[in-house]
């Protein structure tokens, strides 16, 4: 089964096959998973966010190329191509990586960085398949444990 045959992937044949990709983050722990909107402008959770710490290293899920690496309102951000129309971000990560970097799957991009709207160690992953958000869990290799977090 390839990653054309999950239907939160869309319909292209140009999206990497599903378990090809490496986690940034080991070990993995998956605290809050893709939540798609219900239309282009609605709320949802376009992404997925990795448990770590802060200063924790990064790693490129897969092979491409630095296109972003910046501030995006408060926090940093790295944006690699991945080619035939894949993108993935990672937020808030303190670059190692400048734009035109050429990145290997695994290869160390930053660290997991305490800026950011989000709970201090979070990495958020995002990717993007020709503009649309997918969940990342379905490129992602052998899944993460899950975490259960208090209530209330």
């Amino acid at each position: 089964m390839g990653a054309a045959d999950h239907p939160d992937l869309g319909t292209t044949a140009l999206a990497p096959p599903d378990g090809s990709w490496t986690w940034p983050i080991s070990p993995a722990a998956l605290v809050r998973p893709f939540e798609p909107p219900a239309h282009a402008y609605g709320p949802g959770h376009r992404g997925i966010d990795i448990g770590s710490t802060p200063r924790s290293p990064v790693h490129a899920p897969a092979a491409g190329m630095v296109v972003f690496a910046g501030r995006v309102v408060d926090r940093p951000v790295i944006s690699i191509d991945h080619g035939d129309g894949v993108v993935s971000s990672m937020e808030p990560i303190d670059p190692t990586v400048v734009v035109g970097d050429v990145v290997v799957a695994g290869s160390r991009i930053g660290s997991v960085s305490s800026e950011g709207h989000g709970a201090p160690g979070r990495l958020h992953l995002g990717i993007r398949v020709h503009g649309a958000y997918v969940d990342p869990l379905a490129l992602l290799s052998s899944p993460a444990r899950a975490v259960l977090l208090p209530c209330c």
